[in-house]
């Protein structure tokens, strides 16, 4: 299926859903879903597959259920569709996903096992390997990204007060994002081009994950 733009009803849908999380709203608008958003979603993912999954990892449409098991949120449907090229978890991602509010592009690492936070930290405090990171995340910064992720309040165990990269090495998670709010595009081809220059952008942050978190050895549940 060739990519052609998500359809005209994807962020009615979703405005909907955030509007009613439950699981009359959803029956009633699955075929909405199917047509409008899970499909193009996943025409759009074969079509960048080939460009960023060899040697990287493997796409996937992410499933619509939130786990709600430890959440207080209870409502059972997430309000955006996401997609994803990747390894494993921690190793670099390149992300995509829609919702009400627009599209959202991502790149970096998204969750650390023990393992792969230690082989983060002994990456970001060497010259070499630091010194490239903070270089990749400076550009990213000035065209336009955002840099998120989870971090500590304080300074990890061992690490000394002056280090150079003291912020870096306060990350748990790093990822480099950028959003577009809704508006023709989406419903474009074109979406195609936007999606593959955000995730060219982020391809040299990806290895940079892959070469020194790499994936968990620890498998996740």
């Amino acid at each position: 299926m060739r990519f052609e733009g998500f359809g005209d009803g994807a962020l009615e849908f979703f405005d909907g859903l955030q509007a009613d999380n439950s699981k009359a709203y959803w029956n009633d608008n699955l075929a909405i879903y199917r047509e409008h958003v899970r499909a193009p979603m996943e025409a759009l993912l074969a079509e960048l597959e080939p460009e960023f999954a060899p040697g990287f990892g493997k796409g996937k449409v992410f499933r619509p259920y939130r786990d709600v098991r430890f959440s207080r949120d209870k409502s059972p449907y997430k309000t955006h569709c996401g997609a994803v090229i990747e390894q494993g978890r921690g190793g670099g991602a390149y992300y995509v996903e829609i919702g009400a509010d627009g599209m959202l592009a991502a790149g970096g690492c998204y969750h650390a096992e023990a393992d792969q936070l230690a082989r983060f930290r002994a990456a970001v405090d060497t010259d070499i390997h630091g010194a490239r990171l903070e270089k990749l995340l400076g550009a990213l910064v000035d065209s336009g990204w955002e840099i998120a992720g989870e971090t500590l309040k304080s300074r990890p165990r061992g690490v000394a007060p002056d280090h150079p990269r003291l912020d870096l090495l306060r990350h748990r998670t790093l990822y480099a994002f950028r959003r577009w709010p809704s508006d023709d595009i989406l419903y474009e081809r074109a979406c195609l081009d936007r999606v593959r220059q955000a995730w060219s952008a982020v391809r040299e942050l990806n290895q940079w994950c892959a070469d020194h978190i790499g994936v968990a050895e620890k498998k996740r549940r």
